[in-house]
């Protein structure tokens, strides 16, 4: 039995949306944030950074933590949503990646100086809305071209589509990236992406 240790944030999203179009069995403990649940001393085991997610594999004892990872590996350990092919699977990784590295980051960042911070930063909201703008026009230029952001449906669409899906939070207009709109409409029909949202709702 897999069990995912999660919280209702874009990053605990990832997997689970994974686990839904896997169809696999698997329970979820909600790991509370606000309660600092993620510093005790049991989760700390699992996940020596006290983040979530973490996914633990009862049948290989694999535990991972970093929903990418957790991404990659249950990806491999069915062999779906990753391909075979060097050159496509690579692509796949390099999005995969750019979502770790300037998506999530980026994003987040913005999220916290719009609505988190205890005092507004000018410069901090106005570096992290261009950043968050110029990465909208990399992924609309991408949607341009690709149905999906590496050809065929991946974990790497899986892995950028909770940050999207924040635009309310981060004020950002999607109607000014239309292809980018279309990508977004496209996957939020899915069966397993409202499944695995309503479960963390």
């Amino acid at each position: 039995m897999l069990k995912l240790y999660t919280a209702p944030t874009p990053n605990g999203k990832k997997p689970l949306i994974l686990l839904e179009e896997l169809s696999l069995d698997y329970s979820i403990h909600r790991v509370d944030l606000g309660k600092g649940e993620q510093f005790l001393p049991d989760y700390v085991a699992l996940n020596p950074n006290s983040k979530i997610p973490t996914l633990v594999d009862g049948e290989t004892e694999i535990t991972v933590f970093e929903s990418g990872a957790i991404l990659l590996y249950l990806a491999e350990k069915t062999g779906q949503y990753l391909p075979e092919t060097p050159q496509a699977k690579y692509q796949v990784i390099e999005w995969l990646m750019f979502q770790m590295a300037s998506v999530g980051p980026m994003f987040g960042q913005l999220g916290h100086f719009l609505n988190g911070a205890s005092e507004p930063v000018p410069y901090a909201m106005r570096r992290y809305e261009q950043e968050v703008q110029r990465l909208c026009r990399v992924l609309d230029g991408q949607f341009q071209t690709k149905e999906f952001i590496a050809g065929a449906y991946s974990i790497a669409d899986m892995a950028i589509f909770p940050w999207v899906a924040a635009y309310d939070y981060l004020d950002l207009p999607l109607e000014d990236y239309p292809h980018l709109l279309r990508w977004f409409e496209t996957l939020q029909k899915r069966g397993a992406v409202q499944q695995a949202l309503a479960l963390l709702s």
